[in-house]
């Protein structure tokens, strides 16, 4: 796997925390790296809960940026996305795990390697990590993570499972 490490936002991060597989993140990737906002945002609701699982999951490190205030040059999304997006230009990231669309259009447009909440499931199922995607796709609706059906469809497709 190429070098520099992986930069997680809050909701892949919440996803994988609904589904109560955070070790997906160490199974795929060893460690990631969520920036500041990206835990402050995370921590900002059940947080005794989530505290308690990022504590059990030492393989997710917070990261400070080395300059911060080039999150504000991101127009038009979160502050957690922004931060993600710079740190993965500091530090060289390999890949960049955020759903946000107008994020990853900035990750497409700096040519950063980019997946999401879907594309970590479909590769935990090509890896063995998982043997069926779409029960855990069901969970995330249910826990009201939104996901087009034209997404949900493609990656049922990818991952085997389209009817």
């Amino acid at each position: 796997m190429p070098a520099g490490p992986v930069i997680v936002d809050n909701t892949p991060l919440v996803a994988l925390w609904t589904l109560r597989r955070l070790d997906l993140f160490q199974l795929l990737f060893d460690e990631v790296l969520a920036p500041a906002a990206v835990y402050a945002e995370f921590l900002a609701t059940e947080r005794a809960l989530r505290q308690s699982a990022l504590a059990t999951a030492s393989w997710i490190r917070p990261a400070s940026l080395a300059d911060p205030r080039r999150a504000d040059t991101f127009v038009g999304i979160g502050r957690g996305e922004a931060e993600v997006l710079v740190l993965a230009q500091e530090r060289h990231a390999r890949l960049v795990v955020i759903d946000d669309l107008r994020a990853r259009r900035y990750a497409r447009r700096l040519a950063m390697p980019l997946t999401g909440t879907m594309g970590l499931l479909v590769q935990a199922k090509r890896e063995g990590y998982l043997t069926e995607v779409a029960p855990l796709i069901h969970e995330l609706q249910m826990a009201g993570i939104f996901f087009s059906a034209s997404l949900v469809a493609d990656v049922l497709m990818l991952a085997g499972e389209a009817e």
